[in-house]
């Protein structure tokens, strides 16, 4: 089953971002910091990492540059705020997208499909 890791510090936001993703038919796990995330997920598991980009404590970009080190796990990165060159930023760092917050869930899912795509 396709995995998709989804790290944000709003409830709300892993809430409805497990609710479309599962809907989708993911194997779907939330975590409220990239701390919590790599403390819980071994490298070797496969699965897409959501990522949004500012958190207390390890930030998304930090949590990129990790993942980049210690896996091939794909990041789509996720912010709210309105930095255009964020967008950007993101491709150059690695990450296989970004999403800028509020996003349609079509642009999620369209993305997930292209993460398994690969």
């Amino acid at each position: 089953m396709r995995t998709i890791y989804i790290v944000d510090d709003d409830e709300s936001v892993r809430r409805a971002l497990r609710l479309l993703t599962v809907a989708c038919g993911f194997k779907t796990e939330t975590f409220s910091s990239a701390e919590e995330f790599f403390g819980v997920v071994p490298n070797s598991s496969s699965g897409c990492l959501i990522l949004d980009i500012y958190m207390p404590g390890l930030s998304g970009w930090d949590a990129q540059k990790r993942v980049q080190v210690e896996s091939s796990r794909p990041v789509i990165l996720m912010s709210a705020d309105k930095d255009g060159d964020f967008k950007d930023r993101a491709n150059r760092v690695g990450a296989f997208g970004y999403l800028q917050k509020p996003f349609h869930d079509q642009e999620l899912i369209d993305l997930l499909g292209r993460v398994f795509l690969n």
